[in-house]
C-alpha cells in the first residue's frame, strides 16, 4: 500500500511538472521569456527531485535552452541543450538548440557538427538541410577568407582614395564643409536619415577616416571631467534603433559643448538602421570631440556584425570595403571612461579576477578583435549577479560578478560606483549591488519584441548622483529588425 501511495505521489509530481512545462510554453509563445524560463526551471526542479522522470524530460531542457537564447543568455542555452542531448542522444531538438547557441556565440564549426547530426537523421527535412547548408557556407567562407589573407598588407584605410569619389549632380544630401563636420551638416544629416535618405559615400568615408585618426590617439581608458554645474548624459545600447536615438535627442537635447554625452557601446546590430546610428554618432564625435564620447561594446566586433546585421547592412548600403573599414575603426574605440575619477563606465562589467586597477585598464591593448578571455573580454561581456562571488557567464563569454566583487573593485579604485549597459531591463535601467552597479539600456522595445522601456542617465558634476529618464519606443519605417542579419539568424530567431 505504501509503495502504491509513493508511486501515485511520483506520478502526481510528473503530472504537475508537465503542467508547469505547458504553462512555460504559453509564456514563451507570448514572448514572456523570463516567465517561461522560470516555469521551465520549476518543472525541471520538480522532475530532478523525483526518482522517476517523464519520458520527454529532454524536452524540458531543450525548451528552456531556446528561451535562454531569446534572452541572449547563450551560455545557459548551450548548457541546457547539452543536458538535453545527454538525457536523450536521439532527441534532435537538443542538437538544434545547441547549434543555435553555438551560432550565437560565433562558434560556427561546432554548430555545423550539430546540424550535421540532424541532417543525417532527417535527410529529407528541408528545414534541417537549409540550416546545415547555410552554416556550411559560412564555415567555408571563413576558411577561404583566412586562407587568402596575407599579413603585412595595407589596411583598408590606407587604400581608400576619397578624391576619386565624385559627388553626382543629383545628390541632395548633406555635404561636409571643406571636409569638416559642422552643426548644419549634422542637422541636415539627421533630417536626411529621418526621411530614409543616404549620405554620399565620399562623405561617409571621410567621416570614418577622420574618426579613426582621432581614436588612434585616445587612451584605452578616457578620463572625463565634468564641471560642478554641468550636466552629463550617459546612454546605453542603441542597437541600430535610429528613431529611438533621435527621440533621446528630442527629450534631452542635441549634443553640444554644453550638453555632453557618452554612448556606452552596442551602437549597431539587430536594428536595421545601424548605418544611420553610427554615422550620426561619429558625426557628433567629430563635431564635439571633447564633449561627446563613445565606448566599445561587444557588438563592435567582426563576429557579432557578421551574424546580427551590421556587416550586411553596410554592404547593402555601401560596400564590402566600408564594412572592413568599420572593423578598423571599432578596434580603436576606448574600452572605458572615468568621470571625475569617481564613476567608471564600460559596456559589460567587472572582472574574473580580483585586484584589477584603473591602471590595468589603461594598459589593455585594444586594437584587435575582442579575445575570449581576459580583461578586455570581461569589460565587453560580463554581467552582474545577485549572489556573492563569481559564476560562469550566462552568455558563455565573460563572467558574472556579485555585489562583493563590485564593492571590492570600487573601494580599491576609490570610485563611487560603476555604470554599465549590455542587458535589456524592463524599465531601461537597474540599480544593483547597493546602487554601486548601475545598468542603463537605451533601446526601447528591443528588436520590436521585448516591450521594455529605454533609459538614459544624467549626472551633475557637483554630486554625480544619477537621475534616470525613461521612455517608450517611437514608430519607425516598416523595416524589420535583423533585416540584414545572416540568414541563419533569421532561421533560428
Amino acid at each position: 500500500m505504501n509503495g502504491e501511495c509513493k508511486l501515485d505521489y511520483r506520478e502526481a509530481d510528473i503530472t504537475h511538472a508537465e503542467r508547469m512545462k505547458e504553462e512555460a510554453n504559453v509564456h514563451f509563445s507570448a514572448k514572456r521569456y523570463a516567465d517561461a524560463i522560470d516555469y521551465y526551471s520549476k518543472a525541471i526542479a520538480m522532475c530532478e527531485s523525483s526518482s522517476t522522470k517523464p519520458h520527454n524530460f529532454a524536452a524540458y531542457y531543450a525548451n528552456r535552452s531556446f528561451a535562454h537564447s531569446k534572452t541572449e543568455a547563450y551560455g545557459y542555452a548551450l548548457a541546457d541543450a547539452t543536458k538535453a542531448i545527454q538525457l536523450d542522444p536521439k532527441y534532435l531538438k537538443g542538437y538544434y538548440r545547441r547549434a543555435t547557441a553555438y551560432m550565437s556565440l560565433g562558434k560556427f564549426k561546432e554548430a555545423l557538427k550539430d546540424y550535421e547530426v540532424v541532417v543525417k537523421a532527417l535527410p529529407s527535412d528541408k528545414d534541417a538541410k537549409g540550416k546545415y547548408t547555410e552554416c556550411n557556407k559560412l564555415v567555408k567562407r571563413l576558411a577561404f577568407e583566412k586562407a587568402i589573407s596575407v599579413e603585412d598588407t595595407k589596411s583598408v584605410s590606407e587604400q581608400i582614395d576619397i578624391e576619386s569619389m565624385n559627388i553626382e549632380n543629383d545628390y541632395s544630401g548633406p555635404c561636409l564643409n571643406d571636409g569638416k563636420v559642422t552643426l548644419e551638416f549634422m542637422k541636415e544629416l539627421i533630417k536626411t536619415y529621418r526621411e530614409q535618405g543616404k549620405l554620399h559615400k565620399r562623405h561617409a568615408y571621410k567621416i570614418l577616416l577622420d574618426v579613426k585618426k582621432y581614436l588612434e590617439k585616445q587612451p584605452t581608458l578616457v578620463h572625463i571631467n565634468i564641471k560642478s554645474d554641468e550636466k552629463f548624459t550617459v546612454c546605453g545600447d542603441i542597437h541600430g534603433q535610429y528613431y529611438d536615438l533621435l527621440n533621446i535627442f528630442e527629450l534631452n537635447g542635441l549634443p553640444s559643448d554644453t550638453n555632453p554625452y557618452l554612448f556606452n557601446g552596442d551602437f549597431v546590430d539587430r536594428g536595421s538602421f545601424s548605418v544611420e546610428c553610427i554615422f550620426t554618432l561619429f558625426g557628433f564625435k567629430l563635431l564635439f570631440p571633447d564633449k561627446f564620447f563613445m565606448s566599445r561594446g561587444n557588438h563592435e566586433s567582426v563576429t557579432m556584425n557578421r551574424m546580427y546585421g551590421f556587416e550586411g547592412e553596410v554592404k547593402s548600403k555601401y560596400s564590402v570595403e566600408m564594412a572592413n573599414l568599420f572593423t578598423e575603426v571599432y578596434n580603436w574605440l576606448p574600452l572605458a571612461h572615468c568621470i571625475n575619477r569617481r564613476v567608471l563606465v564600460m559596456h559589460g562589467g567587472l572582472f574574473s579576477k580580483d585586484n584589477v586597477t584603473l591602471k590595468d585598464i589603461e594598459n589593455i591593448y585594444r586594437n584587435r578583435q575582442p579575445p575570449e578571455e581576459g580583461l578586455m573580454c570581461d569589460m565587453l561581456w560580463s554581467d552582474p549577479q545577485d549572489a556573492p562571488g563569481r559564476s560562469p557567464s550566462k552568455r558563455g563569454v565573460g563572467v558574472q560578478f556579485g555585489p562583493d566583487v563590485t564593492k571590492t573593485f570600487v573601494e580599491l579604485n576609490n570610485l563611487d560606483y560603476i555604470i554599465r549597459s549590455h542587458e535589456v531591463k524592463a524599465n531601461g535601467y537597474e540599480e544593483a549591488h547597493d546602487s554601486k552597479c548601475i545598468t542603463v539600456f537605451s533601446a526601447p522595445n528591443y528588436c520590436d519584441t521585448m516591450g521594455n522601456k529605454g533609459a538614459f542617465i544624467t549626472l551633475e558634476g557637483h554630486c554625480l548622483k544619477p537621475k534616470f529618464t525613461t521612455y517608450t519606443a517611437v514608430p519607425h519605417p516598416p523595416v524589420k529588425p535583423l533585416m540584414y542579419a545572416n540568414s541563419l539568424v533569421n532561421l533560428f530567431c
